[in-house]
């Protein structure tokens, strides 16, 4: 006879393996120099498509010698040089604008608003909230649904 009781805690299991594997198979990195291009292929050669700034975060999706095939938020894909960029964790405002707040949650006080395509060093987690910090200097949180990376 089958246990169904058994079988869903297996399946359970097996689902939050394959789940985490695919985050962690995710990889991130950001531009770690004042200015870089994203090009259109791999090598100096090939058109610049982009002009990305220092902590614009990018996922890789591809390799070739010292070049990484990337996206970014909108779903642009291009190839940068792998010494132009590092892993110092930054996300970018995907919603119009998203409020930049004095501790998680939405009932705290708004510091900021943070507009669409802004850069943000990732400092914390804390469940769907993510503490940022501006160029500039502020910090705050913003809820995770609203930003794209790290």
């Amino acid at each position: 006879m089958l246990n169904l009781g058994k079988w869903a805690r297996a399946l359970a299991a097996l689902t939050l393996v394959a789940s985490t594997a695919a985050l962690q198979a995710r990889e991130m990195v950001s531009v770690d120099r004042a200015e870089i291009n994203m090009r259109a292929g791999a090598g100096t050669q090939t058109a610049a498509l982009w002009t990305l700034t220092r902590g614009y975060p990018l996922e890789v999706t591809g390799r070739q010698g010292q070049w990484l095939k990337v996206r970014d938020f909108e779903n642009d894909t291009g190839w940068v040089f792998r010494p132009l960029v590092g892993k110092t964790p930054h996300l970018v405002v995907k919603s119009r604008v998203a409020n930049v707040r004095s501790a998680p949650g939405t009932r705290r006080r708004i510091l900021a608003k943070a507009d669409h395509g802004e850069v943000l060093r990732t400092l914390e987690h804390r469940n769907d909230w993510v503490r940022v910090q501006r160029e500039g200097g502020l910090k705050g949180w913003i809820a995770r649904r609203l930003l794209w990376g790290w």
